[in-house]
């Protein structure tokens, strides 16, 4: 629990035996001034791995999910639904980019009055070659368009981010693929939830990474996100949107 809030962590990973059990154990270490635990829940869903990525996160302390379908969103979506009860979900990534110490600043933006929360890489700090060049292109293409199509400052569709699980619940999440962080950050604008960005450092992962490490992931990548943002777009119509997210 972290200022009152009980926090559940869904990870969705594919092959990260090497990074799993660092990410889980540095989550479990996190401790409020009192000594309590910060974190009450962790499920990793192993999204299918050829390696031992569940054994190595049941060892680590979290609980393991599996989903057979094949998806970035597909993993999450199985996370959340092994959660215990939780007032806040937080997400994150199986390779060790993210450090687990600043899931408080993200936790801070929910417990001031957000209702989600951003971990920008964009407004903190990266090593180089913590993202590939692709990726810092297809980051500012993605997060443009979403400022010129609903009028919302956003610089990341970061990976690391913070939920309420009532907001959570009430955008009705479907997307299976890399979609899945633009379509809760657009649904998000639409039902006007009040949205924050933090700063988060970004390091150099562990491991070959599954969207940067093929043409074939950037690509997938790419095109499951734009075209997320186009069937959104889509849905609502060419009128100028009347809800827009709120910034606290």
């Amino acid at each position: 629990m972290y200022r009152g809030l009980t926090v559940g962590v869904a990870i969705p990973a594919l092959d990260e035996e090497a990074s799993i059990g660092s990410v889980v154990g540095d989550l479990k270490e996190l401790r409020n001034d009192d000594g309590s635990a910060v974190i009450d829940d962790i499920v990793v869903c192993d999204n299918g791995s050829r390696d031992a990525t569940g054994t190595c996160a049941t060892e680590a302390g979290a609980r393991v999910a599996r989903e057979a379908r094949k998806g970035y969103g597909s993993a999450c979506l199985a996370a959340i639904a092994e959660l215990e009860r939780t007032d806040v979900v937080l997400f994150t990534d199986a390779d060790h980019a993210f450090h687990a110490s600043q899931a408080c600043r993200l936790l801070d933006g929910i417990a001031a009055g957000a209702d989600l929360v951003i971990g920008s890489r964009a407004l903190g700090g990266m090593d180089p070659g913590a993202m590939s060049a692709t990726q810092v292109f297809g980051n500012r293409l993605a997060t443009a368009l979403i400022r010129w199509l609903w009028g919302q400052s956003v610089t990341d569709l970061g990976p690391y981010r913070a939920i309420r699980t009532r907001a959570l619940s009430s955008l009705a999440m479907r997307d299976a693929t890399f979609g899945w962080t633009v379509e809760m950050q657009v649904k998000a604008i639409q039902h006007a939830l009040p949205i924050v960005e933090v700063p988060v450092d970004t390091r150099v992962r562990i491991g070959k990474s599954k969207i940067s490490g093929t043409v074939r992931g950037v690509l997938g990548a790419g095109f499951g996100i734009l075209s997320m943002i186009a069937k959104l777009r889509w849905q609502q119509g060419n009128k100028t949107p009347q809800l827009q997210g709120r910034r606290v």
